[in-house]
């Protein structure tokens, strides 16, 4: 049952405490990551993985505000998608200019990097992707976490294909077009999460009870 229309703080809910355990994981390994292809992504002149890595990023920040909101009134819970929401889109906005610039000023990433990181990543949001998968359904705040979830899963598949392009190819074209991509999922996400979270802070106003649960 969705939050939204629960009264109770169960495992479901966004106070539960299954939510909360698994946020918490969420977390550390994003961070973590983040750390770690953003590292890689410069050492391998990926765009890919520069892309992966602000993902991993904005998935932390994610994980981190949801916990802060977890339990709040539904309007804040809203405000806080919202934001995750338009972060998401600038991410996007940021990973797709700089696939074009590498584009057009040239690149050459090193392909065994790239995928051994990516294999890597993959298992570590696999992981979080099965943690999260219950809590999938709710408000915008619980569904802008799964989407950044299932995203990263999806991306960091993506990367491991674009190691492959370059390695057969010996061309960049592969990690720009994966970049390309992964922005595009992100802005396409990140419109996803505010039309749901403006929906939400409408209803909160419409009804001032629902909003104080």
């Amino acid at each position: 049952m969705g939050c939204a229309h629960d009264h109770h703080q169960g495992q479901g809910s966004p106070a539960g405490p299954g939510w909360r355990r698994a946020l918490w994981i969420a977390l550390f390994i994003n961070a973590g990551m983040f750390a770690a292809e953003l590292i890689a992504g410069a050492a391998a002149d990926s765009a890919a993985l520069l892309a992966d890595s602000l993902d991993f990023f904005g998935d932390a920040a994610t994980y981190a505000i949801s916990l802060a909101v977890a339990g709040m009134a539904l309007a804040w819970r809203a405000r806080a998608a919202l934001a995750k929401g338009l972060s998401i889109l600038a991410i996007g906005g940021f990973v797709l200019a700089t696939a074009l610039w590498r584009a057009f000023n040239g690149a050459d990433p090193h392909a065994p990097t790239m995928g051994a990181v990516a294999a890597v990543a993959f298992a570590a949001n696999l992981y979080v992707a099965f943690l999260l998968y219950r809590h999938r359904e709710g408000d915008a705040n619980m569904r802008s976490v799964w989407l950044c979830t299932r995203n990263d899963v999806i991306g960091n598949a993506a990367v491991g294909a674009a190691a492959l392009g370059v390695f057969g190819t010996g061309s960049a074209a592969p990690d720009l077009v994966v970049a390309a991509i992964m922005a595009g999922l992100g802005l396409w996400s990140g419109v996803e999460i505010v039309r749901r979270a403006v929906g939400e802070l409408r209803l909160a106003k419409r009804a001032p009870a629902l909003a104080a649960e």
